[in-house]
């Protein structure tokens, strides 16, 4: 029994049935991201700090592009059907995969980054104070008072930097060795090396030193559990990245399942490619969004 209009469009909707399932499922998509979109904006705007240049944008820059080729490739591989091409079908459709899988390599760097970069908040503003000195030396202060105003946007007027609120936080920025990361594992460990960053635009090189574990009130690697900053980040990125992921399976079997198909019904499989590719447009839409709000904002 041949299930009807797969192929021909439907006389009440104009549509063939994937298409029309495809779009009521991406409306409910459009919900479920609409939702994390409006918790962000609520959270951004009811903050007086919010951090700044915690993501590389170079970096989201470059997977921005990958995304918006995908896109390409995957019209183009329709098309190519279309018109009764299909080696140039499967060439369009690996190089989508390609992207695909090249997006979620760059955004598994970024994340193994984060879970290896450190804050460290001490117990008091004498014992901050005391670290900064050693870090930076006679500008200890000045350096961190750049790190701060570079790192954090300041949304509510009654906010203002003051000299003592790096210091009275107790919050210096540093990037640990990751051999340290293992030590951290040893409860009889007494001290961390920290290498702290050097303020954009400086060429400032800060001295590694020595942090006793009993200085610190709170040691974080910037991962969700961090701040509300990267609860959100690893919230909306980690969904996101798993319908790249989800997108690159459907299409990679397409591109396996080519032959058979293109065999039994181009028709039919001319629609399922353009089902799959408008999901894949979708995908790529949510990053569009995102990278401004992320990383640029």
């Amino acid at each position: 029994m041949e299930i009807p209009y797969t192929v021909k469009p439907r006389p009440d909707t104009g549509l063939y049935n994937a298409k029309l399932g495809i779009w009521l499922f991406l409306a409910s998509e459009v919900m479920l991201f609409g939702g994390l979109f409006s918790a962000y904006i609520l959270l951004r705007v009811s903050s007086d700090l919010w951090p700044h240049g915690m993501v590389s944008i170079p970096v989201g820059t470059f997977n921005t592009f990958v995304l918006i080729a995908s896109s390409v490739t995957v019209v183009m591989s329709w098309a190519s059907l279309k018109l009764g091409k299909l080696s140039a079908f499967k060439g369009y459709m690996a190089a989508t995969i390609v992207c695909a899988l090249g997006f979620l390599g760059v955004k598994s760097f970024e994340y193994y980054a984060k879970f290896t970069h450190y804050d460290v908040w001490f117990k008091d503003e004498a014992t901050a104070k005391k670290y900064f000195t050693a870090a930076y030396g006679e500008k200890g202060e000045e350096a961190t008072r750049k790190l701060f105003v570079e790192r954090f946007h300041l949304h509510n007027t009654k906010a203002t930097y003051d000299a003592n609120q790096i210091q009275l936080t107790g919050h210096l920025f540093g990037n640990p060795m990751f051999a340290t990361l293992k030590k951290l594992t040893s409860a009889k460990q007494e001290t961390i090396q920290f290498t702290p960053d050097a303020p954009f635009g400086t060429h400032d090189h800060p001295k590694a030193i020595e942090v006793k574990l009993s200085d610190v009130q709170r040691l974080s690697a910037y991962v969700p559990a961090h701040s509300t900053y990267f609860a959100i980040y690893f919230t909306i990125t980690a969904l996101h990245g798993l319908h790249v992921l989800g997108g690159a399976i459907v299409l990679a079997y397409f591109l396996f399942t080519a032959d058979h198909w293109w065999k039994k019904s181009p028709e039919q499989m001319a629609n399922r490619v353009e089902v799959g590719g408008l999901f894949w447009h979708f995908v790529d839409l949510v990053w569009i969004f995102l990278f401004p709000i992320i990383y640029l904002l």
